[in-house]
């Protein structure tokens, strides 16, 4: 497998093709999704919802991202790796920024750190761009700021929003960021950032315009059911195979059809 590197992923938009990018938590599916060229595993502060059982990605902490950044490290062939930094832990002091960003690469083993937000958090991704760590940025509906939003609600359908959302975009290019996911805004905002920058984007609820897309693995395959956004789509449903297998392993320990003797040491 070919490593995918920050510049097989700025080439992409070059040449027009498209990038793929899936949210990744663990060795084993790390060994599973990268086994398929897929470009970009990112270690997803969503594992607070899918993984860690919270409410939403607030309380997500370093040591969590550190943790599951180094299981998939372990497990991944070829992708470029990219880590989301947690709510707090870039927004007090570049001081702050710098250290937990390189926490992730020193500790994680991740190649590159995503922030969320715009002009707000400049300040401390061109201190972390300045440390020699790669930078994604983040715009849009940004979980973190689920308190502010009101919710999980679409950004940038207002005029100001829009003008918010592309100058943001702007500023972030400028700023050093070699990628920036669009989560949740109208398809013609991410269509026109697109076109504007020389980054590529990521789309996620964003519509087909956007340089690549990005899918939480959990949903994409059917695992996480609390809720269900309209912009994902399900590839098959592996909660159901899970628990068919579970009733089944159940059913055959009570009835004493498992173990049988080729599962058995003799």
């Amino acid at each position: 497998m070919i490593k995918k590197t920050i510049l097989t992923i700025l080439d992409k938009k070059q040449v027009g093709e498209k990038i793929t990018m899936l949210t990744c938590y663990d060795y084993v599916i790390a060994r599973l999704i990268s086994s398929q060229d897929i470009d970009i595993l990112l270690v997803g502060d969503s594992l607070g919802n899918v993984k860690l059982g919270y409410e939403n990605t607030l309380p997500v902490t370093i040591d969590d991202m550190v943790y599951h950044t180094k299981a998939v490290k372990r497990g991944n062939n070829g992708a470029l790796l990219v880590t989301d930094m947690p709510f707090m832990s870039y927004e007090i002091t570049v001081e702050d920024a710098v250290r937990n960003a390189a926490r992730i690469v020193k500790e994680g083993g991740a190649e590159a750190v995503k922030i969320e937000g715009g002009t707000e958090v400049i300040k401390s991704v061109k201190a972390i761009v300045d440390a020699k760590i790669p930078v994604v940025g983040h715009l849009g509906l940004t979980p973190q700021s689920i308190n502010k939003f009101g919710g999980f609600k679409v950004q940038g359908k207002t005029a100001k929003a829009r003008s918010k959302i592309i100058s943001d975009a702007e500023a972030l290019e400028k700023a050093g960021v070699f990628l920036i996911v669009l989560e949740a805004v109208p398809e013609q905002v991410a269509k026109e950032i697109t076109q504007r920058l020389k980054i590529p984007t990521i789309g996620i609820g964003a519509g087909i315009y956007c340089d690549g897309q990005v899918l939480v693995i959990d949903d994409m395959l059917g695992l996480f059911t609390d809720f269900t956004p309209k912009f994902v789509k399900k590839y098959a449903n592996v909660g159901e195979i899970i628990k068919t297998a579970v009733n089944s392993y159940i059913n055959e320990v009570k009835s004493g059809q498992f173990p049988k003797e080729e599962n058995t040491y003799l």
